[in-house]
């Protein structure tokens, strides 16, 4: 059995961060691990708390994985501040797990800012180098990359610009587009775009977590790139066109619709 493992928050609400990644993880017949940065208090509606793993914690969650059960694919998302991210990057240089897909949870849903400007320097110049790709949707490319984005073609634009410090594969997420849904990866010099059509679901908490995990799955299932995120795409749609409708504000997917 491949195994994976999610190095993000926990959301109690189980829409979202380490809950959302097991469940995704599960779903394509996958061992889930778990290394949990910080507890959340938070539900459809929105976050009310977060309480962070101390760096020290998070290594020594990391050093017992890495010693006993190694994953086949690492998926990383919430990770708060400088010393959590050196501490993360100093495991994975020590261990060199193949096949780490950063999510990089930088912009809440409603636009706020969720890194200090430390953290964020740490997740470029120390995160991303190790990163065989990265999933930054609209708002956090626009962050990356210093510019608006409004169309496709600034989509490829926002591609470049990262890949001038970013070696890796990106895969810039385009839900947030007005007239598009379609997702874009810039690899190798190369412009791959994933046409995906607007589900009539307002559910849509915890789609960034769930495709950088599913992409994790693939992965560690020795697909290609762009074949993981295919897959990925496909499982998405599968979940979120189930129809789960849970809670009072934007509920969360049907992880677990093809099972």
């Amino acid at each position: 059995m491949k195994k994976v493992l999610t190095i993000a928050g926990s959301d109690c609400s189980g829409g979202a961060g380490i809950q959302a990644d097991i469940k995704t993880i599960t779903a394509h017949k996958m061992y889930a691990m778990s290394a949990i940065t910080a507890l959340t208090a938070q539900n459809t509606t929105g976050v009310y708390g977060v309480l962070d793993s101390t760096p020290e914690f998070i290594g020594q969650q990391l050093e017992c994985i890495m010693t006993d059960i190694f994953p086949d694919s690492v998926k990383i998302g919430m990770v708060s501040s400088p010393e959590i991210i050196h501490t993360i990057v100093e495991k994975l240089e020590e261990y060199e797990p193949a096949n780490i897909v950063v999510d990089p949870v930088m912009i809440s849903t409603s636009g706020s800012k969720l890194l200090s400007d430390s953290a964020m320097d740490a997740l470029i110049t120390r995160l991303f180098p190790l990163a065989t790709i990265i999933t930054p949707n609209i708002h956090e490319a626009e962050t990356l990359c210093g510019m608006e984005i409004h169309t496709k073609e600034d989509m490829q634009v926002a591609a470049q610009k990262l890949s001038e410090t970013y070696n890796g594969a990106i895969l810039i997420k385009g839900g947030h587009l007005e007239d598009t849904a379609d997702d874009l990866l810039y690899n190798d010099g190369i412009f791959t775009w994933y046409p995906g059509d607007r589900i009539d679901n307002p559910n849509s908490h915890g789609t960034g977590c769930t495709l950088s995990s599913a992409i994790a799955c693939n992965l560690a299932a020795g697909l290609d790139i762009k074949s993981s995120i295919h897959e990925s795409k496909r499982y998405i749609t599968g979940a979120l066109g189930a129809g789960l409708d849970l809670g009072k504000g934007s509920g969360p997917l049907n992880h677990c619709y093809n099972l």
